[in-house]
């Protein structure tokens, strides 16, 4: 496991989590903040379960990271109970003293997830699934597979290359790796890792900013290669048969999916029974399998084929390169001017 910050429902069972629960008023309203996909399935598998374990009401609220972080700030941190955010906004999320730290102890589940899920941002929420970002090529189109992040100056690519923007979840990846490349840290000399970002420029031929956009952009021919998140390998190689996720030797990077507890919650104890639910190895392998979630359980088994797209297994997650998103945020504003100067934005 590397940091790239400086150099180099099935059944559940509910019976069980119920006899070590400890009773709790009925009729309580738990709200939980997430993206709002899966929702059926999500239902089915956590919802659904969860209601009859905690006889609680669960009610949601839904939107993309930026929104829901934005309102509960407007809300001091109040008005949710638990909130899923990437690790880049959990990140923002702390900083502007939003959620609550976890007590550990009442979240068993805990220890039983990999070391890099366990506490991933210090004392707060812990991850509950991983995905990557990578790169991904036209077989059809790329002569000489790629085979490293380097890869993506080669001269070869010359106007072939959509890179996503410096806004999105990959975007500001692409700075950390120019600052490999030049053998810099990137936060603590941005004039020579952005000099990097500069040498690409001729290769690419637009930035993205939704996975659309980059399936688009392959589908037209327009582009060959691209930064991408696993999550859109699928859909591109269904528009694309001939997109090959590249196996970089210098890794593939880690994206996390948390859980926090958000400061205002009125059902902390709710709240992390909720945590220890999902976190379990019977929730986890069931939303691996039904195609919702990677699992970060180490008690998660799964098959060849079930396996297939996710992020999983010790090989793989040993291969990761993970980011330090506390230095990022800091100098996030200072990459964003730096890099519309480059891609004229």
């Amino acid at each position: 496991m590397k940091r790239l910050h400086t150099l180099g429902a099935a059944t559940v069972s509910v019976a069980a989590m119920l006899s070590a629960a400890p009773a709790l008023a009925q009729s309580e309203t738990f709200v939980v903040s997430w993206w709002g996909f899966n929702g059926d399935a999500l239902q089915e598998i956590i919802i659904d379960p969860f209601q009859e374990m905690c006889d609680c009401e669960v009610i949601f609220e839904t939107g993309n990271n930026a929104d829901r972080l934005s309102r509960l700030q407007l809300r001091s941190g109040e008005g949710v109970d638990v909130i899923y955010l990437t690790d880049r906004f959990s990140q923002l999320g702390i900083e502007l003293g939003l959620f609550q730290p976890v007590d550990r102890a009442q979240v068993p589940n805990i220890d039983n997830l990999y070391s890099f899920a366990q506490a991933p941002q210090g004392e707060y929420g812990p991850a509950y699934s991983i995905g990557r970002v990578g790169i991904v090529y036209n077989a059809d189109e790329v002569e000489t597979p790629i085979t490293s992040w380097n890869d993506l100056w080669r001269e070869d690519l010359a106007g072939a290359v959509s890179l996503p923007g410096i806004t999105t979840t990959a975007g500001p990846m692409v700075v950390l790796r120019a600052g490999e490349r030049a053998g810099v840290d990137a936060y603590a000399d941005p004039d020579a890792a952005f000099a990097g970002v500069a040498e690409i420029q001729p290769n690419v031929l637009t930035n993205y900013n939704t996975g659309s956009e980059m399936i688009n952009l392959f589908s037209t021919g327009e582009i060959a290669v691209s930064m991408a998140q696993d999550f859109a390998l699928g859909r591109l190689q269904s528009a694309v048969p001939s997109v090959a996720w590249a196996d970089l030797d210098d890794g593939d990077i880690a994206t996390l999916n948390t859980i926090n507890i958000a400061s205002g919650s009125e059902n902390v104890e709710l709240a992390h029974q909720f945590l220890n639910f999902v976190l379990s190895a019977e929730i986890q392998q069931t939303l691996a399998e039904r195609g919702v979630d990677a699992p970060v359980n180490t008690g998660v088994d799964l098959t060849e084929e079930q396996a297939a797209g996710w992020t999983y297994g010790d090989e793989m997650i040993s291969s990761l390169n993970f980011v330090d998103y506390g230095p990022m945020n800091a100098n996030l504003d200072d990459w964003i001017n730096r890099w519309n100067e480059i891609f004229g934005m």
